[in-house]
């Protein structure tokens, strides 16, 4: 299976789509006048000035829901990988897709924003919503919906719950034992596995508003702790940085690895990160309750930058500044820089969790594994809601209503099977659906651009309205010549009403 799964792998992460990613994200930036500088600080204005709605979420919820998608097992075992294999120099790497990946982030969660409908009493949207409406094409809809349903609902959960597993081996050890028709199981993996899976379903059976509200919460919580404690660590050691980002700079274009993993590894763990042109943040941005859809759109690839530029950023500095990690490039048969003993797991968080006990000493193992399992698990609950989402796309046309309750039951079994697997197999699961999906959004998006430039006369629109000084925003789809965006043809209507 593992052959299989590389193999496909082989494929969807060729050199091209790591081109798609990164030529993406310059088109978008230079189309936007790199939005993602010119109005930081209207971004962060409007994470904090959003309010929910008893149909929509507010900014700063939508905000905290993609960031649980976006904060997880990447942040920590993600960006130990990407060293792991890339080298230091994948770091810079994953600073350049998360910048220039901004601007694309703002365009898919604006065309969210646009194409959005009301269901259920609730917002829902998405790449599937507006590759329908923007492009015309159902089955290209139906192709991402069914791709992100077999990605959020199986493949990626894999991995988040395989980081929580291993982070509690490493802590606990594995336990003892038990048969299966898997082989030989970590009775802690097992213990962790049915923990995970009874909390999950009681939060997912409650819907998409627990979600809201439980990330809303943990999310920044998480965050904040696990940044204090890194940037703790870095203090310490501050006369290490400078050094340290100049190994990281000078290792991008002469890397030790080779240039191929360096960027390879770097971009391919940026997007996995960040999720930046994947097609995920757009369902979480959808569900926000926003004057004018570009507003959700800057809130979103303001997301980027605290995923990839703080979070990822001060995993990469305490394992550099602490030497807490080996190089080995995919299918190497030697160390290129080995610090670490040989059998360390590269694809987990195990270099997170010495460089952080190197300094505290007993605690950054537990505090790691902790850690780690807040990241994962909401990242799971967002892999959930995306799913849905997607569910409900495709039960507009079939009419299955039990569809919601089936993906509940196979995604809390893959979480239980992620648990219990072999890092290599998780993230190899993983992987593939991160690709799948970005191929086919990416794609989308630029076909969007060329037919009907939605994203880009929403920003033009709320910059106008932005310079005479508006205090309530309003959005009229059929001025700007923006066909099918029906909510919000209703909503300007009603509003010329009063």
């Amino acid at each position: 299976m593992q052959e299989i799964v590389n193999m496909i792998n082989g494929y969807i992460w060729s050199p091209y789509l790591i081109y798609l990613c990164l030529g993406a994200g310059v088109f978008f930036s230079i189309l936007t006048r790199f939005v993602q500088i010119r109005h930081f600080r209207e971004m962060f204005r409007l994470l904090l000035s959003g309010k929910s709605s008893a149909k929509g979420i507010s900014s700063f919820q939508a905000l905290a829901v993609s960031l649980s998608g976006r904060v997880g097992t990447g942040n920590i075992a993600g960006v130990a990988a990407a060293i792991g294999f890339g080298g230091p120099g994948a770091v810079f790497w994953m600073w350049v897709v998360a910048f220039l990946g901004a601007a694309t982030a703002y365009i898919e969660s604006t065309n969210a924003q646009i194409y959005k409908e009301e269901e259920d009493g609730q917002y829902r949207g998405g790449p599937a919503y507006y590759i329908e409406k923007a492009l015309g094409q159902k089955w290209y809809a139906w192709t991402f919906a069914l791709a992100t349903i077999l990605a959020c609902g199986v493949l990626l959960p894999v991995v988040q719950s395989n980081g929580i597993g291993d982070a509690m081996v490493n802590v606990f050890g594995v336990g003892g034992s038990v048969n299966s028709f898997m082989g030989a199981l970590p009775l802690t993996k097992v213990y962790t596995a049915v923990f995970i899976v009874i909390l999950l379903g009681f939060i997912i059976f409650g819907g998409v508003k627990r979600i809201a509200s439980f990330t809303q919460v943990v999310v920044p919580f998480m965050a904040l702790a696990y940044i204090i404690i890194a940037c703790s660590i870095i203090a310490l050691h501050i006369d290490a940085l400078p050094r340290i980002f100049m190994l990281i700079v000078s290792d991008a274009f002469s890397p030790m690895a080779g240039f191929g993993a360096a960027i390879g590894w770097g971009v391919k763990r940026g997007v996995y990160s960040n999720e930046a042109g994947q097609g995920t943040g757009p369902h979480a941005a959808a569900a926000a309750e926003v004057q004018h859809p570009a507003q959700q759109g800057l809130v979103q690839a303001f997301s980027v930058y605290i995923d990839t530029l703080f979070v990822c950023s001060a995993t990469a500095f305490m394992i550099l500044i602490t030497q807490s990690y080996n190089v080995m490039p995919e299918g190497a048969s030697s160390f290129v820089v080995q610090n670490l003993a040989s059998d360390v797991v590269i694809n987990g968080p195990a270099f997170t969790q010495l460089a952080v006990d190197s300094v505290l000493t007993g605690f950054g193992k537990p505090f790691i594994a902790i850690a780690l399992f807040f990241f994962a698990f909401t990242t799971v609950l967002a892999y959930y809601f995306i799913a849905e989402n997607n569910v409900s796309y495709i039960n507009k046309t079939i009419k299955m209503p039990i569809l919601r309750f089936v993906l509940k039951l196979i995604i809390m079994t893959a979480v239980f099977y992620g648990t219990v697997a072999e890092p290599s197999a998780a993230w190899g699961l993983g992987d593939i659906g991160v690709g799948l999906m970005a191929w086919l959004n990416i794609v989308g998006i630029i076909a969007i651009f060329f037919m009907a430039k939605p994203a880009i006369k929403a920003l033009k629109d709320y910059e106008r309205q932005q310079k005479e000084g508006v205090e309530d925003y309003t959005f009229d789809p059929k001025t700007l010549e923006i066909k099918n965006a029906d909510f919000w043809e209703n909503r300007f209507n009603k509003q010329n009403k009063k």
